[in-house]
């Protein structure tokens, strides 16, 4: 629980949740109860035992440093350590209908980046997922209080996982679920954009004023910058969405280069730095020194220009195993041109 504490540390929290901190805490929650599972012989809890489990989770945790309201955070509820509504709870009966020997193959151990891309993973927990959502469905009488076949198939996902945690040690079930995780958290960028009628203002059609077109799109990305950390995947998602935004709101020119908004300008603020820190698009840690505090790896020192979109550019583009892989070497010594160029294809 150290790991998820320090994560998860009391005022870093909030700027972390998305990135680090609510990614651990579930990853932790799911090594738990599967692990649990060894002795109990059952992959969820029942809704009293799950209030008091994350209830002693939870003060454990704050007892460690982490921040006092990390469910609130998190969106984590005692239902989350429950089976909901899928009909498979015992780890006998999953073992009788899950193909458990292709599930320990393709995801004993994850390429965090191929995995994304390719999703062996992925693909093989949500076949086994449905396989036991639909087990009952023959016996069911037609009842029409169930929920439909999505929502038993995602509760039973969290079933796949907690028995593959079972199969694991924790250090790797972690590594595990943080890598699969990261996989969709990059996809998306997870700031939220208030309205851009003062940038369009100074900004829309053609600007006669670049010095307060400037401060107009400053001022709005300073208000972005309190909102949370983000990975340099994220970054890359965000300045792609405000900037779509930007131009539906007939914001023709590229204020990014215009104005030097970097792409660490989509992140919260550090200290005195001048622009804010990007997480690494890999699953990280936050550490801890009794000297210095909390500490994480900021990715992208340099002051890259933020990409502006161009017609070609798909803003939920399928995977890019060079973009994964070859990111910070690239970035570090990539020319603004060469970045658009790279992100389209």
């Amino acid at each position: 629980m150290t790991t998820t504490a320090t994560d998860c540390w009391t005022s870093f929290a909030p700027y972390l949740a998305n990135v680090v901190c609510c990614p651990q805490f579930d990853a932790m929650l799911v090594t738990l109860i599967g692990q649990s599972s060894k002795y109990s012989g059952v992959l969820a809890l029942n809704t009293t035992h799950a209030s008091h489990c994350l209830s002693d989770v939870q003060k454990v945790l704050v007892s460690q440093g982490a921040n006092e309201n990390l469910k609130e955070i998190c969106s984590v509820h005692p239902t989350n350590l429950t089976e909901a509504s899928c009909p498979v709870v015992s780890v006998d009966e999953f073992e009788s209908v899950v193909d458990t020997s292709r599930l320990l193959t393709a995801c004993r151990k994850i390429d965090p980046v191929n995995e994304c891309c390719d999703q062996v993973c992925q693909n093989v927990i949500h076949y086994a997922a449905r396989k036991i959502a639909l087990n009952d469905l023959s016996t069911s009488d037609g009842n029409h209080s169930l929920p439909g076949p999505k929502a038993r198939i995602n509760d039973c996902k969290n079933i796949v996982v907690r028995w593959l945690a079972s199969k694991l040690d924790p250090s790797t079930a972690n590594s595990v679920f943080r890598g699969l995780s990261n996989c969709n958290l990059n996809k998306v960028c997870p700031l939220v954009f208030p309205s851009v009628s003062s940038v369009v203002k100074e900004c829309g059609h053609l600007i006669h004023n670049q010095t307060a077109c400037c401060k107009a799109i400053k001022g709005y990305v300073s208000y972005l910058q309190e909102q949370s950390f983000v990975t340099n995947l994220q970054a890359l998602k965000c300045a792609a969405s405000l900037g779509k935004k930007l131009q539906n709101a007939n914001v023709s020119k590229d204020v990014y280069s215009l104005c030097h908004i970097s792409l660490k300008d989509f992140s919260l603020q550090v200290g005195l730095q001048e622009s804010g820190c990007l997480l690494p698009s890999l699953p990280s840690n936050a550490v801890f020194d009794g000297t210095s505090g909390i500490g994480f790896i900021c990715d992208l020192n340099d002051n890259i220009v933020a990409p502006w979109p161009t017609s070609s550019y798909l803003l939920s583009s399928s995977c890019n195993r060079s973009m994964y892989k070859l990111y910070q070497e690239f970035l570090a010594a990539c020319s603004y041109s060469q970045l658009q160029s790279f992100i389209t294809n």
